[in-house]
């Protein structure tokens, strides 16, 4: 299914909004939510995690940055980025980047069917600042360094297979990465201010040994229609890839990303829009800008990382701002589904969701300290949309 953006926003009481005015194609548009009636309710009072979540929902803490996992002997990484869970039989692996330079990296937490940590361990080392990357349907993660020049490294969830970096997948100040297994592509967004939408063409899919790395290119308007075209130099030296290809369009800090139904949507923070590609149709879009909000507060600020639920729910992290998660449905409504109180100097990270979607995974990055030797990363578990 894909999204129509209408170009309008409105917020209601400061607690909810119409979603760029979005609207399924071929549905009738939404009722305007009401305040406080998100698609879970209002937010309750704080937990003792901090976390202020809707009625039925709690929390927990499954690891804090310098301290040992519980029930493990691994020490948890520093500031914790981006993630992604993996089914691992009955029970499931959540990854966590850790945005540091030097020694980023990524970890690994292990869960019984049950929920009970079983293990903690690295899957990656000795690189630069991971930030975000994404999942392969082959079930790997690629964790991008958000550094001029970064590499993209190609990692094992399960710790077996050392990590490999993917020059043919361009360097840059990598943010993050969707694969797409309808065209056999992987986007990934670049965190500049001028920066660019890429996408990575493999020559066989399944390995992202080779292949062609392509620029979106477009006007500057905010919506209409795209093409891709070839980088000549994917090494970025002496030429920086975004500025390579004539037409490539211009985008303010890439951050987060993610593939469904034919659309890419993506995140930039230094004009806090979600934008959207509508791949049937060779179009794009904007699908939530807060300079549209007409009255109130706008609802979501600092747009980060961000991932979907198979409800078509869209779950966009805060990078500062209010430190919320907010959720978009399908039915243009956007309203905050949790907010973490008294970490003002974080920034939210790593939402991803365990494979039956019942738990939800993410980081305070710098937690209470406001440093990155404070991140927390959080579960939280409840009646999520099926």
């Amino acid at each position: 299914m894909e999204r129509r953006t209408l170009l309008r926003a409105a917020v209601l009481g400061g607690s909810s909004a119409v979603f760029g005015g979005t609207l399924w194609r071929g549905a009738a548009h939404a009722a305007p939510a009401q305040p406080g009636t998100g698609p879970y309710g209002a937010l309750g009072s704080a937990d003792a995690n901090g976390v202020r979540l809707p009625s039925g929902f709690t929390s927990r803490v499954i690891a804090r940055s310098g301290q040992t996992v519980t029930g493990t002997s691994y020490t948890w990484h520093s500031a914790p980025d981006g993630g992604a869970c993996y089914p691992d039989g009955t029970g499931w692996i959540y990854v966590s980047n850790s945005e540091i330079n030097p020694s980023g990296g990524t970890s690994a937490v292990k869960f019984s069917s049950a929920g009970t940590i079983t293990g903690a361990y690295r899957i990656l080392s000795g690189t630069r600042q991971n930030c975000a990357g994404g999942r392969t349907p082959w079930n790997t993660w690629l964790s991008c360094e958000e550094v001029s020049l970064g590499y993209v490294y190609e990692t094992d969830p399960w710790g077996v297979n050392a990590a490999v970096r993917r020059d043919a997948m361009g360097r840059f100040k990598h943010e993050a990465a969707a694969a797409d297994p309808v065209r056999k592509v992987v986007y990934l967004t670049e965190d500049e201010t001028n920066g660019c939408l890429y996408r990575f063409v493999p020559t066989t899919w399944g390995s992202l040994s080779a292949g062609t790395l392509q620029v979106l290119v477009a006007g500057t308007a905010t919506s209409g229609s795209f093409t891709w075209a070839n980088v000549p130099d994917p090494d970025g030296s002496p030429t920086t890839t975004r500025t390579q290809v004539s037409g490539s369009k211009k985008f303010n800090g890439g951050e987060g990303c993610h593939y469904a139904d034919d659309t890419v949507w993506f995140t930039t923070k230094g004009d806090n829009r979600v934008w959207q590609l509508n791949l049937n149709s060779g179009t794009y879009e904007l699908a939530y800008d807060d300079s549209l909000v007409t009255s109130g507060t706008a609802p979501l600020t600092g747009v980060d990382n961000i991932t979907g639920t198979a409800s078509g729910d869209l779950f966009v992290a805060e990078d500062g701002g209010t430190m919320e998660i907010c959720v978009i449905t399908p039915d243009d409504v956007i309203a905050p589904f949790l907010r973490i109180d008294g970490q003002s100097g974080s920034e939210i990270t790593g939402p991803a969701f365990s494979p039956d979607g019942s738990r939800l995974y993410f980081s305070s990055q710098r937690g209470t300290s406001g440093s990155s030797s404070g991140g927390i990363t959080y579960e939280v578990k409840g009646p999520f949309r099926a």
